[in-house]
């Protein structure tokens, strides 16, 4: 190899950190800017996201911490991930504008919609998870304890619980995103999906299992919009793959600019 060609590889790799740096900083800014207000909220923040266990919570029962440092910490740790969960399309967005040079226009017409769809989605499992798991969970759960049994959960532990399943509902609703990849890239034929619907619907109510509480009402509200999503998936994915064009590789140019 050259001198000339060491020097230009050794500058397009700078650049490319440096693009990168760029990138990383800007989305570590997004997440400040939220973060600023979340934790001078930080209280409000938490005791919204417990209403719906305290609801289910007997009169005399409440969040109890047991750590002395858990009621100073646990609302900065929520309201830390609230501003990352918040500034999630600011961070996706820098990771896109970052790969995007790099994509065919092709790959670019179908990572945009795909792109966004995955955010939007990963937002409804969240919400579906908070609106309408959270109180059927909490429901159940208590009511199938002792009679002499007060429920008095601890603050940090909660967090956690709750952080854990919107994350579980926010991938498990990725389903479409997911079915459209394989078989836009190739590595599924759309028909094997459809011949599979049995075996697929096998494994989301395994994965249900041991993504959810060990309760069967959570496993079956996880499952059911799992498998609803899988369907929209392989409509999406027909409906995406009849707008290819025949002659794909005139498309296949990188952009210039």
């Amino acid at each position: 190899m050259s001198k000339s060609t060491e020097k230009l590889a050794e500058g397009t790799l700078i650049s490319h950190l440096l693009e990168l740096r760029n990138r990383l900083v800007k989305a570590a800014a997004a997440v400040a800017v939220i973060f600023a207000p979340a934790i001078y909220f930080r209280n409000e923040i938490f005791e919204n996201l417990a209403k719906p266990l305290v609801a289910q919570l007997p009169q005399t029962g409440a969040l109890i911490a047991t750590s002395v440092m858990s009621p100073f910490i646990t609302p900065i740790k929520l309201a830390f991930f609230f501003a990352v969960f918040a500034a999630m399309p600011v961070v996706l967005y820098q990771i896109w504008a970052f790969v995007a040079p790099g994509l065919y226009r092709r790959e670019k017409r179908f990572a945009i919609p795909l792109l966004v769809s995955s955010i939007l989605l990963f937002y409804v499992g969240v919400y579906f998870a908070y609106q309408f798991v959270f109180p059927t969970m909490f429901r159940f759960l208590a009511s199938k304890g002792p009679a002499n049994m007060q429920m008095m959960p601890d603050i940090n532990n909660f967090l956690d619980f709750a952080l854990t399943t919107f994350l579980a509902f926010g991938v498990a609703f990725e389903v479409p995103v997911v079915v459209v990849l394989l078989v836009l890239t190739g590595l599924v034929h759309i028909d094997t999906l459809k011949k599979s619907r049995g075996y697929v619907i096998i494994g989301i109510f395994v994965v249900a299992a041991v993504l959810t509480p060990p309760d069967p009402l959570s496993q079956i509200m996880m499952a059911i919009p799992m498998w609803l999503l899988y369907e929209a998936g392989l409509l999406m994915a027909r409906m995406m793959g009849r707008k290819q064009p025949v002659d794909a590789t005139a498309d296949d140019n990188k952009e210039t600019a």
